[in-house]
């Protein structure tokens, strides 16, 4: 894969022609901008490896990964203004807030830019399609149905989720909502939020464990959430009476899963998330594919999606780690 090359000038005609070639040579690159919630996040991070993966497979194309230090939409559009201005040619992001970002997403479409957001959604003014990881409706069974299988005559669960913002996290819980009907005598007895902030994460698992001292499960769909609610219960000396559970990397998770603290989790490869935004970015980007509803679009080796009403899709199932196979995967991602 071909990266861009900065350079600053020199004497030297013949030096200086060959600066202009290697110049022109970068500019043929495509610059795919993957902007995260946060940096410093693992999830992230491993989307990244998969983004960098597709940039290799496709070449000539530069991932640029990015984002801002917190999870914030203000943080999101600084970042956005930047890439308007460096002139990137796609722009996929995970967006800390569904309309706050619009303003920003709107210039850069206008510039020419492909935007699409993937993983947390941005409204449909101000992005071309966005990938979901999974179906939403069964990620919101799927983090009910975790705590509820440990949990046969029913009990107390409390949700730790990102920030109140949040669009996939919002919509999982709406999703958990509809469905609590099939798990008779699961009662969620509160909802807090950690901003995806391991320490703030961290005191609100304790708050929940202080508030409510009959409580079963922690139910934290965010890989930065499940890690500090499942520290939080080892550190009280509840592992194994409060089991956590949600969304979450293996890597992270195998100590959870050994000391007993969390039974079993659930999550999708965020390699293959990071890959097949880069691929649905570069398909969009060059025309080889469009954006609207009905509309087919190739993943490379994920196989294709095809756009809903909302120009929206979703990537996978998403798949369950425990004791039984947590050692498979911990290394990967």
């Amino acid at each position: 894969m071909k990266r861009r090359t900065f350079t600053s000038l020199v004497a030297g005609l013949s030096l200086g022609a060959s600066l202009l070639g290697t110049s022109a040579m970068a500019q043929d690159n495509m610059r795919i901008a993957l902007v995260v919630k946060a940096l410093g996040i693992g999830f992230f991070e491993a989307a990244a490896e998969g983004a960098e993966e597709a940039a290799t497979e496709l070449g000539n194309v530069e991932i640029i990964y990015t984002g801002p230090t917190d999870t914030t939409a203000e943080g999101q559009i600084e970042v956005i203004n930047s890439l308007i201005a460096q002139g990137v040619d796609a722009i996929a992001i995970s967006a800390n807030d569904p309309d706050a970002l619009v303003p920003a997403l709107k210039r850069a479409m206008q510039r020419g830019i492909t935007v699409i957001s993937w993983d947390s959604g941005v409204a449909e003014d101000g992005r071309q399609m966005h990938l979901n990881p999974s179906s939403n409706a069964l990620i919101g069974n799927m983090i009910i149905k975790l705590a509820a299988d440990h949990l046969p005559d029913g009990g107390e669960v409390a949700v730790l989720s990102a920030s109140a913002t949040a669009t996939n996290q919002n919509i999982w819980i709406e999703e958990m909502n509809k469905v609590m009907g099939n798990y008779p005598g699961i009662n969620v007895v509160s909802t807090v939020y950690g901003d995806d902030l391991a320490d703030k994460s961290y005191r609100e698992a304790q708050g929940l464990m202080q508030s409510h001292p009959d409580l079963d499960a922690i139910i934290a769909p965010t890989s930065v959430g499940i890690v500090a609610a499942a520290q939080a219960v080892a550190d009280a000396g509840k592992a194994g009476e409060i089991n956590v559970t949600g969304l979450g990397l293996p890597s992270e998770m195998a100590g959870a899963i050994e000391s007993g603290a969390s039974k079993s989790f659930a999550i999708w490869n965020p390699i293959d998330l990071g890959y097949s935004a880069t691929m649905i970015a570069h398909a969009l980007a060059t025309e080889a594919a469009t954006a609207e509803p009905g509309s087919e679009i190739p993943m490379g080796r994920m196989g294709s999606v095809t756009l809903d009403d909302t120009n929206a899709a979703a990537m996978a199932d998403p798949f369950v780690y425990d004791a039984s196979n947590i050692d498979q995967f911990k290394s990967i991602f």
